[in-house]
């Protein structure tokens, strides 16, 4: 596999994982059209960064949110083992011990599903 940043025939893709178990295998879906490694990561690590924030509750430790999440929230895969892909598990320690800015949760902005309305307009 090419060492590329620039994304392969169709885009980067990344599959969104329900850890509350209501998916089928736990996949809820996957989103293809990623322009390139960067923005695939950076979807994935805000989608991770939102899912953790929903289940932050004040008062709660580091480790009781990080409970939650495993038990109720989403995580996320960047596809086509890239060994740059960002994962979660790297990261997640750290979500949990300081809560996230808007900024830093705004998977929206990234999503180029979004991005191609915002053309097709």
């Amino acid at each position: 596999m090419s060492e590329s940043l620039f994304s392969p025939p169709g885009g980067f893709r990344v599959r969104i994982y329900d850890l509350s178990g209501g998916a089928a295998e736990g996949v809820v879906e996957e989103i293809a059209g990623f322009t390139s490694l960067m923005h695939a990561n950076a979807f994935a690590r805000a989608y991770v960064r939102d899912s953790i924030e929903r289940c932050r509750t004040p008062g709660l430790s580091a480790a009781e949110v990080l409970a939650l999440w495993r038990q109720f929230g989403e995580d996320c895969e960047v596809l086509g083992g890239h060994p740059n892909a960002w994962r979660s598990a790297d990261e997640v320690g750290r979500f949990a011990a300081r809560p996230a800015t808007a900024e830093e949760r705004d998977w929206r902005a990234l999503d180029p599903r979004r991005l191609a309305e915002a053309e097709d307009e």
